[in-house]
């Protein structure tokens, strides 16, 4: 499939693969299974296609993913050229494009595509750009002559992801998401005080990289290729710039960051909690 590699790599994918859609059904709820079904009428395969966002060791309160422009925007703009290459291949039939806030379990279509290793942090790995990767998704309902590949391996199990988390939220059973960082930043309502210190000392108002970090995978990683990855970044946000607003004008400043989505109440605890501490 020439036409479909050509469109990945103008899109600035690291990579990309794909997946017969029955093979994700056992890691679906039975609820997204019907969601994909009708976002993408007869959904059959999926291709899956990794983004780098590394844009080197930059210091900052703000979790990588978050400084560039907000990556479902970028993702959803350059997988767009891909399914019209699909739809003009494959003329009437369905085709969707998806970018995190999906149905589909992105990850495991990654690792059952052979995209990347699945690490002990949940994330999936691409060499040579490490676990520094967007996933992006286009579903459609052809039945593309693409090649089943094996399955990629997870990873080697150095245990520094799961004794550099905080929180503990790294285990044998895999992420506890309740306990994750990253989730806690982005959480609303009242939090316990187990969950206010962990914030208070946390060196991110917004995500974590502390498992990345450590991974050896990561450690010389390349450069993403996209430059709304790499320019314009915002690495820190303070308390006084969030202070005052409201959601229509923090939107209105922030509206293009992927850390725009909660409004500002969350940031504003966060960074108090850090304030305070």
């Amino acid at each position: 499939m020439r036409d479909l590699e050509r469109a990945f790599q103008a899109a600035g994918a690291a990579g990309w693969g794909s997946v017969a859609f029955a093979r994700l059904r056992p890691a679906m709820r039975l609820e997204d299974q019907q969601k994909a079904q009708a976002l993408c009428p007869g959904a059959r395969t999926v291709l899956i296609a990794a983004f780098p966002y590394c844009a080197g060791d930059r210091p900052g309160n703000l979790s990588l993913y978050a400084r560039g422009e907000d990556y479902h925007r970028v993702l959803l703009r350059q997988l767009t050229p891909v399914s019209t290459v699909l739809s003009r291949l494959y003329p009437g039939e369905s085709v969707w494009v998806g970018a995190d806030s999906s149905p589909l379990p992105e990850r495991e279509a990654a690792r059952l595509a052979g995209l990347g290793i699945l690490g002990r942090h949940g994330l999936i790995i691409v060499p040579p750009y490490g676990s520094w990767v967007f996933l992006g998704t286009v579903l459609t309902s052809a039945a593309l002559p693409l090649e089943k590949a094996a399955p990629a391996p997870l990873c080697e199990d150095c245990g520094r992801c799961l004794s550099a988390c905080p929180a503990g939220a790294l285990g044998a059973e895999g992420l506890c998401e309740g306990r994750c960082l990253s989730h806690l930043t982005q959480k609303k309502g009242e939090l316990s005080p187990d969950e206010e210190a962990l914030i208070a000392a946390h060196p991110y108002a917004w995500g974590c990289d502390l498992c990345q970090q450590v991974c050896p995978h990561n450690a010389g990683c390349a450069l993403s290729p996209l430059r709304e990855f790499r320019e314009g970044l915002m690495d820190t946000l303070r308390l006084e710039d969030v202070e005052g607003l409201t959601n229509r004008t923090f939107r209105e400043k922030y509206g293009e960051r992927a850390f725009a989505w909660r409004g500002p109440g969350v940031l504003r605890r966060n960074l108090s909690l850090q304030q305070g501490a």
